[in-house]
């Protein structure tokens, strides 16, 4: 679930923090690294568990309006097609979720006026109504509705942003890509998997969590040849008049292009340019572009990238090249 996406995003901001703060030890920053991309999963199975909490308060709201209706021997034409919804039983029963619910005590129980007037908010919405109104009755409605539940009232939340953030702070810039994570999961889960069905594993593969250390620490470790490189190409502008942002997203950026042979060089600048886009400058995307490419192509003159090997590289080895 972690991609490389976000582990390129962690790193850069990981980087920034660790220069901010002169008396961290690489050692304390590698590990402040890990805990973050660790939060970032914690954030998926929070997020999953707030839709099995407002199914929990939609529950209790239907059989409060139930109770007063037989109560004042009124009609009683409350629809329970929502709280009955199977995807979301599905979801409450899930094992790998209710494990880690229980691992780590995360609850939405004091979060009741937010659960409540989310729950409203889905009562408003034209695709609920039309839901509840439907003839259809399959596993296949249940589980697009919560889809649609997810992406129209969840994704864009300010509400819900603020009450994250003060959860953990490492959560502020996490969630719109956790977003598209959640989304891939409700698309996922089908009803022959009961509570078996499997979430997506907090990194893809043994291969990602290698990754994001080595592309962190040789960011860190080789910073004075990246900005060497980066200075000898500012075209006669003082590398101290760079955005400190676009500094650290090029040296992380030319730590992946020189140290990851395997990665194609058109994907790690396109990658780096996104996240400038994201967290830099409106100017910075389209410089840190042209600033890759001409040191990128001054590094293939000298047959530096193709040489590299997959270990890290000490400053003195790079210098020497």
């Amino acid at each position: 679930m972690i991609n490389r996406e976000l582990i390129r995003i962690k790193v850069v901001q990981l980087v920034y923090a660790f220069y901010q703060n002169d008396d961290k030890s690489l050692e304390a920053a590698e590990k402040e690294f890990v805990f973050s991309l660790d939060k970032a999963y914690d954030l998926y199975n929070t997020l999953l568990l707030l839709m099995v909490s407002i199914g929990h308060t939609a529950r209790r709201m239907v059989e409060v309006q139930q109770s007063r209706a037989q109560r004042l021997h009124l009609q009683n034409d409350i629809s329970t097609k929502f709280i009955n919804n199977r995807f979301l039983e599905q979801l409450r029963a899930n094992e790998q979720l209710r494990a880690f619910q229980e691992k780590n005590g995360v609850s939405w129980a004091d979060e009741d006026d937010f659960l409540r007037r989310t729950y409203s908010r889905i009562l408003e919405q034209p695709f609920y109504k039309e839901y509840v109104q439907s003839g259809e009755d399959s596993y296949e409605e249940d589980r697009e509705l919560w889809r649609k539940i997810y992406r129209n009232l969840l994704c864009e939340n300010e509400e819900l942003d603020d009450i994250l953030e003060e959860r953990s702070l490492y959560w502020n810039d996490d969630k719109a890509i956790i977003d598209t994570f959640i989304l891939k999961t409700i698309r996922r889960f089908e009803d022959s998997q009961g509570s078996s069905q499997p979430l997506l594993p907090e990194y893809k593969d043994s291969e990602d969590p290698k990754f994001a250390a080595k592309l962190f620490r040789t960011t860190l470790q080789n910073k004075s040849y990246y900005r060497q490189l980066i200075a000898e190409h500012t075209q006669n502008w003082d590398i101290e008049r760079i955005c400190t942002m676009d500094l650290i997203i090029m040296q992380t950026a030319l730590a992946e292009i020189v140290s990851f042979p395997t990665i194609p060089i058109s994907v790690s600048i396109n990658e780096y340019v996104e996240v400038a886009k994201a967290y830099s400058t409106p100017r910075s995307g389209s410089y840190i572009n042209g600033m890759l490419d001409t040191i990128v192509k001054r590094l293939q003159e000298k047959g530096i990238v193709q040489k590299v090997e997959s270990t890290i590289i000490s400053n003195d080895k790079l210098n020497k090249k």
